[in-house]
């Protein structure tokens, strides 16, 4: 399954972006002056308080959102010159998500969830190809199960066979152990971090958990509206922060 990638070839390049909302009391940035580059099948975490604006970066690099300025480049294509419809179609062609709340569709069986964005995409042999995904997840027992009949962690089993169907350059996580047990945490983890190596994707994840994020090649830590490459001792001192930020949320 992998795509023979030049790891030396960018697959996500962020020059001074910025994002800022009007509120009641005024105009409030959300994030200021963001530069990254990350190299293609390289892998990342993005930890930080809630807040913070991860979720709105990650939006943004999905081109699910417009940044008020600067440039984001994905996998070679500026998302700004590109209208709504544009960015759809790059996001169908180049792009796979997870979610924390596992976002299945819950009258579909677990196969058809997985089927669901092979078919959109126009993928050939969209059921045998799913069948596959769901049995690298070990859930072939699991086929015509609705969500409702499932786990957590199946569900979220699920969710992971759907977002490697069509073989993403970029796949975007957004807590994706957060709802679960350490436990299956750990077991989904195994998974993602599997998948990604065999497809050769580009992994940029979103999490309040230390030891989920030092399983990816590079941590980030987002504060305060700003993204840095930490030392081990900010790290550590970023993830006591997400956790007193959960705990008073």
């Amino acid at each position: 399954m992998s795509n023979n990638i030049d790891r030396n070839t960018s697959a996500i390049t962020v020059t001074n972006l910025n994002k800022t909302v009007v509120t009641q009391e005024g105009e409030l940035t959300i994030l200021n002056g963001i530069n990254i580059e990350v190299k293609q099948g390289d892998s990342i975490a993005i930890l930080g308080p809630s807040g913070s604006g991860k979720s709105t970066l990650l939006g943004l690099l999905a081109a699910l959102d417009t940044p008020t300025s600067g440039e984001i480049v994905l996998d070679g294509v500026a998302l700004s010159g590109l209208n709504e419809e544009q960015k759809a179609a790059l996001r169908k062609q180049k792009v796979s998500f997870i979610f924390q709340s596992f976002m299945l569709v819950d009258t579909l069986t677990a196969l058809e969830n997985v089927m669901l964005p092979a078919e959109l995409a126009g993928v050939k042999d969209a059921k045998q190809k799913a069948q596959t995904m769901l049995n690298r997840v070990g859930l072939s027992h699991r086929l015509n199960h609705l969500p409702k009949q499932l786990s957590g962690g199946e569900q979220q089993r699920v969710a992971i066979a759907r977002a490697f169907i069509c073989e993403p350059k970029v796949l975007f996580a957004d807590e994706p152990t957060g709802n679960l047990d350490s436990v299956n945490g750990d077991k989904i983890a195994d998974m993602l971090f599997a998948l990604n190596q065999e497809s050769d994707t580009t992994l940029v994840l979103v999490t309040h958990d230390l030891h989920l994020a030092k399983r990816c090649a590079r941590q980030l830590v987002m504060e305060n509206g700003h993204l840095s490459e930490p030392y081990a001792d900010n790290l550590k001192a970023a993830h006591v922060s997400a956790e007193h930020a959960e705990e008073v949320n």
